[in-house]
């Protein structure tokens, strides 16, 4: 395998990195349908869960363990930041080429939620 062919897998790799994880962030941070839990409500209904679980029947106790993994994991998930700034930027910085080499159209980017302006930034045209 030629150095020039090992480059191209490598710039490959990297672009697909960075269009996967814009893309992931897009998907976390869309807001979702619904009353948003907050922070406080989650600890709060994890201490109930603490108590029901001392009278609690063992299918009970089973479904709120369950119940208090679940909101460990809402919560951890609340915790967690996104620099989805530092995410376009960088996507921008390689989705052209990264359309060009998987011939991915405008459309297409604008159906998995990309904004028309970070298409613009990125110099991918409609005409694509």
């Amino acid at each position: 395998m030629s150095d020039a062919h090992k480059a191209a897998l490598a710039k490959g790799r990297m672009e697909g990195r960075v269009v996967r994880d814009y893309l992931d962030g897009l998907r976390a941070t869309k807001p979702k349908r619904g009353r948003r839990r907050t922070p406080a409500v989650i600890e709060q209904r994890l201490e109930s869960i603490e108590q029901e679980l001392t009278d609690a029947t063992a299918l009970h106790e089973l479904l709120l363990v369950q119940e208090r993994r679940d909101l460990a994991a809402e919560l951890d998930a609340k915790t967690e930041t996104i620099d989805m700034d530092a995410l376009e930027q960088e996507f921008v910085l390689v989705a052209k080429s990264y359309a060009d080499a998987k011939s991915i159209s405008y459309a297409s980017w604008r159906d998995v939620g990309v904004s028309a302006k970070t298409l613009k930034n990125a110099g991918i045209s409609r005409a694509k």
